[in-house]
């Protein structure tokens, strides 16, 4: 593993940090069926592992990263992020965090900056609900980086407005491509984009701002869950 150099005490989280509980849409789930878990490194500068239950399952994860889906039966996890020179789980720089995973569930775990900057952990549900009609999709913002509230613009107009940190809005949206940009709560200047983003018709698109916008680190990264969980 490579050796992973920060300031000493910039990533001291308390050792049972909390998932933060963003709103969450409800998912559509199959019963007996193992969960989906992805995981989303937003966490700018810091390579990591990431260990479940004490075992290693990503390895050198660099930030705007997305893994998964893993698919776990359904229960309760420990999940720590480490340090990439780490040997074990026993000094997260963030967690461990328990978290319960529901039969036919699918999640994603981000590992994350709070709205002031420090690392945490927010696990989403990714709603698959209602996707059966080839002609519409779902749009999904997460907003997950270092920077106050903000509204979303799609062909230049806010069609999600004050949306803050660890929180996400969901939009039901014909099936097509959309012009899209990120601006602070109550302004059209763009901070991040615009960028053409893509609904295909029953999927879940999920866009995640992550990084920091005092430090110029803000970034996208982007999901799509199929209407059947995948």
């Amino acid at each position: 593993m490579r050796k992973m150099g920060y300031a000493a005490g910039a990533l001291s989280l308390a050792a049972s940090l909390a998932f933060a509980a963003p709103a969450q849409a409800g998912g559509w789930h199959h019963d007996d069926d193992d969960a989906l878990l992805s995981v989303l490194h937003g966490v700018p500068g810091l390579t990591v592992d990431v260990w479940v239950n004490g075992n290693l399952t990503l390895d050198d994860f660099t930030p705007g990263t997305l893994a998964g889906p893993l698919e776990l039966p359904a229960g309760d996890y420990q999940i720590a992020v480490t340090a990439a020179d780490a040997t074990s789980a026993a000094d997260p720089v963030i967690g461990p965090v328990d978290v319960q995973l529901d039969e036919g569930g699918n999640y994603t775990a981000v590992a994350h900056l709070s709205a002031a900057g420090a690392p945490t952990a927010s696990l989403f549900e990714n709603s698959t609900k209602g996707l059966r009609n080839d002609r519409k999709g779902k749009l999904t913002v997460r907003h997950v980086a270092s920077a106050p509230a903000v509204d979303v613009l799609a062909n230049g107009e806010p069609v999600i407005q004050g949306l803050t940190n660890p929180n996400e809005a969901v939009l039901k949206l014909r099936a097509g491509t959309i012009s899209a940009a990120v601006a602070a709560a109550g302004t059209t200047t763009p901070v991040i984009g615009p960028a053409d983003i893509t609904v295909a018709g029953g999927t879940n698109t999920i866009v995640y701002a992550w990084g920091s916008l005092a430090d110029g680190t803000l970034g996208v990264a982007v999901q799509v869950v199929d209407g059947d969980g995948s």
